[in-house]
């Protein structure tokens, strides 16, 4: 593979140019929760750890979490969701007014609870994970409700790129993807998908699709070893060409990124980190996958700077948006390869 050099000042106006994007994240949205403590004792009931609570603390999780992840990059994001009309619903509204994040996209139903995640941190380690949560489908009026809104807010504010933020909770249905993606082909504008299982074949003509290891092997029904990249470069080849994806981009943990399009398919190592908390990694790399995309980034120069942010949020405990100007300041280092 030739070595090829990318100007440091076009990576800069990279970064900068993210300042002038609008971005339309469609997914489920939750709120994560932690309890922080200290564990110096077992329980005398069951042999578990007893964690003496310090600080409690809430945070905008799931699809939420990309678009903090975008609001951190300097680009304008505007969230797409259901919540439920509860507690936690009008908690998530709040951490929403707190961040200074758009509510518009925000639809309120009854029949759902708000999703909550909640992990119990002890000594700096994540011990327990509680999830109270609704997976079924919302209903053939609220998907209704939901297109209607998409397609008014892509007639009315300037969409760069649209982000599906699939966490199987119920949001994303195949006919909202089908209608999104119709939609944003007549108006131009780029579709990057984080997917999950369920909907996993359901994103035909997308523009980029960033799934992971995992779900790449249960979504092609395959038992690829992460180690044999020649193999998951044909099985992402052939997922690719039969779905119409232009780009895909798959995530190896440890073992880096595999970018696979019509005319580049390589292979980027990850880099070496000291790993504290993988929780969030998959939204920092779409969030600046997407962004990339929108500027049309080269495949190669758009997986190897979201190869290096997804490593540098794992560097944190808990789910946290990637910092810009450390991740700025990495990818001035960065050698490309083509």
């Amino acid at each position: 593979m030739k070595r090829f050099s990318i100007k440091k000042d076009r990576i800069r106006d990279i970064f900068k140019s993210f300042n002038n994007l609008n971005v339309l994240i469609i997914g489920d949205v939750m709120i994560d929760s932690y309890l922080w403590g200290k564990v110096s004792r077992i329980s005398p009931e069951a042999p578990v750890p007893i964690v003496a609570v310090a600080k409690k603390e809430r945070r905008l999780g799931g699809a939420a979490n990309v678009a903090l992840n975008i609001q951190a990059l300097g680009a304008n994001p505007i969230l797409c969701s259901v919540i439920g009309v509860d507690y936690e619903g009008q908690a998530f509204m709040d951490l929403l007014k707190n961040q200074k994040l758009s509510q518009k996209g925000i639809l309120k139903s009854r029949d759902r609870v708000t999703t909550v995640k909640t992990r119990v941190i002890g000594n700096n380690t994540q011990l327990l994970r509680v999830d109270e949560e609704e997976e079924e489908d919302i209903t053939a009026h609220e998907t209704q409700q939901l297109i209607t809104l998409i397609s008014y807010i892509i007639s009315h504010d300037k969409i760069d790129v649209i982000i599906f933020e699939d966490y199987n909770k119920g949001l994303i249905t195949p006919k909202l993807i089908s209608k999104v993606v119709e939609l944003t082909k007549s108006k131009g504008i780029p579709t990057c998908v984080d997917p999950k299982k369920k909907n996993f074949n359901s994103y035909k003509g997308v523009s980029l699709f960033k799934p992971n290891l995992k779900e790449l092997r249960e979504g092609v029904k395959l038992d690829i070893s992460g180690d044999n990249i020649n193999e998951l470069q044909r099985a992402v080849s052939s997922f690719r060409v039969k779905q119409k994806v232009e780009t895909v981009l798959l995530t190896l943990a440890e073992k880096g990124v595999i970018t696979n399009s019509r005319k580049v398919k390589e292979h980027l190592p990850a880099h070496i980190r000291s790993i504290a908390d993988v929780s969030g990694a998959g939204d920092t790399v779409i969030s600046v996958a997407s962004l990339c995309r929108a500027l049309d980034c080269n495949d190669i120069l758009t997986a190897a700077i979201s190869n290096l942010s997804g490593g540098l949020v794992c560097e944190q405990i808990g789910v946290v948006p990637v910092n810009k100007e450390q991740l700025l300041e990495e990818a001035l280092k960065l050698e490309f390869v083509k």
